[in-house]
């Protein structure tokens, strides 16, 4: 039993929810200041970015604005609509989209949603939202202000395009998970002020001294289990806690299993502690290694075969999971194609329907328990790319329940022997933690919760 025998006590903590409402709070009081021209909000996985996003919209309303809201992707735009016009029936809310945009169906089911293809279409919404795409079309409106949400994956080039659009901004935004993407080269660009691939978010700081930075202190999705690890390994310096505690949330299984395999070692292990590295023997093989994607296939499978039920403060009697609630992460295109296709090999009718993508695609999304497929197993060098931190941050934190890890043995070694290499650029900020540093730490906890198959 762990006893304390420090002197004097630790000063209690503050309530996750009450944090929470201060750093809400704080922000609205900021964004009502008439002084600030843009508003920043750091958010760690989970801390409902998407929350506040809805909540300002509101307030903005309210206070006689018409907002306009920039998310990064039709997907993101597609949910705060449904959310805005949900949580706020008697605010029209706007879609504006492109010519070939067809409505899901549960956008069509709202009656005070409009979609429009310029702003003439939407005349009577109060709240506007269209992909950043989208808004660098618009070239005869303002607006007084605008919230961008997943500020951090705009790149600067995008956010000059669309700055002249709004007069005040709230940017709302993760900065330790993925970068802006772009497949052009970026090599000419690197270390120069006007680099269009870096972060709106960063440039803008940059040029601005005196905007206010907040930061959400609480993320609702990960578990106590989880909150302390991905902390340290991806925001050392913006330290963050669960909203939940340790008996809040919890997994078992209805069915037991009639032969115990490895695979229900791995489970179990989850199930018990909210992480599982599931290690498979040492070899160097390519990225599509077909036992490596089987294997995450086969646990998928497993878990739903045998009828696993999650306990939450959502659901606390319990509720079965089902493959919508279960996804497996890649860092390739290819490897989630060839795990689709075992997913079908797993006997399991309802495997095929588990979520599978990259970290690029996973962004921003949730599940009950998320299968991981280490962008640096069975590699013989460790590249940028495999070892960026904010893909391994994307891929670690998109559970509630627990996530497991699956791997070939060999890749401390492997960055023992392949320390960060990446060329150093006069006038670019190095990023912190990197990739090597944040895999160490990682693997540190992962080796706690080691399953050899």
């Amino acid at each position: 039993m762990r006893t304390d025998t420090s002197a004097t006590p630790e000063p209690a903590a503050p309530n996750p929810a009450t944090a929470a409402a201060a750093a809400t709070e704080a922000i609205l009081t900021d964004m009502a200041d008439g002084r600030h021209r843009a508003v920043v909000v750091d958010s760690p996985p989970g801390a409902g970015k998407s929350t506040l996003v809805v909540r300002a919209a509101q307030e903005l309303t309210e206070g006689g604005e018409r907002p306009i809201v920039v998310a990064q992707t039709n997907n993101q735009v597609d949910d705060l609509v449904v959310r805005l016009a949900k949580e706020h029936p008697g605010i029209a809310v706007g879609r504006l989209s492109a010519t070939g945009y067809n409505p899901p169906p549960v956008l069509n089911a709202l009656t005070n949603t409009t979609v429009g293809r310029t702003l003439a279409d939407l005349a009577g919404c109060r709240i506007i939202v269209a992909t950043a795409a989208k808004w660098a079309t618009v070239r005869d409106a303002t607006f007084g202000w605008a919230i961008l949400d997943e500020a951090y994956q705009m790149r600067s080039d995008m956010l000059l395009q669309i700055v002249e659009r709004f007069d005040q901004g709230l940017f709302v935004g993760d900065p330790g998970q993925l970068d802006p993407f772009t497949i052009v080269g970026t090599e000419r660009w690197i270390g120069l002020p006007h680099d269009p691939t870096q972060n709106g978010v960063s440039v803008m700081l940059q040029h601005n001294q005196n905007i206010p930075v907040h930061r959400l202190p609480v993320s609702w999705r990960l578990p106590l289990s989880a909150a302390p690890t991905i902390a340290q390994a991806f925001y050392p310096f913006t330290p963050f806690t669960s909203g939940t505690g340790d008996d809040t949330r919890a997994l078992e299984f209805r069915t037991a299993g009639l032969a115990r395999t490895d695979l229900d070692e791995t489970l179990a292990e989850a199930f018990t502690t909210g992480w599982a590295l599931h290690e498979l023997p040492r070899r160097h093989v390519p990225r599509t290694d077909t036992e490596t994607l089987q294997t995450a296939a086969d646990l998928a499978g497993r878990l739903l075969g045998r009828g696993a039920v999650a306990t939450c403060e959502r659901h606390p009697g319990g509720r079965p999971l089902e493959p919508g609630d279960i996804a497996i992460g890649v860092a390739h295109r290819d490897q989630a194609d060839l795990v689709r296709t075992a997913l079908a090999r797993t006997g399991n009718p309802n495997a095929p329907s588990v979520a599978v993508d990259t970290a690029n695609r996973l962004q921003g999304r949730e599940f009950e328990v998320v299968i991981v497929v280490h962008p640096l197993s069975g590699r013989r060098d460790a590249t940028a790319f495999h070892l960026e931190a904010g893909r391994l941050c994307v891929l670690a934190s998109r559970h509630r329940q627990a996530c497991i890890v699956v791997t070939r043995e060999g890749i401390a070694d492997l960055l023992d022997s392949h320390p960060s290499t990446d060329p150093v650029h006069l006038s670019v900020p190095a990023k912190f933690p990197d990739g090597w540093e944040a895999n160490q730490v990682m693997l540190a906890k992962l080796a706690l919760h080691r399953v050899a198959a």
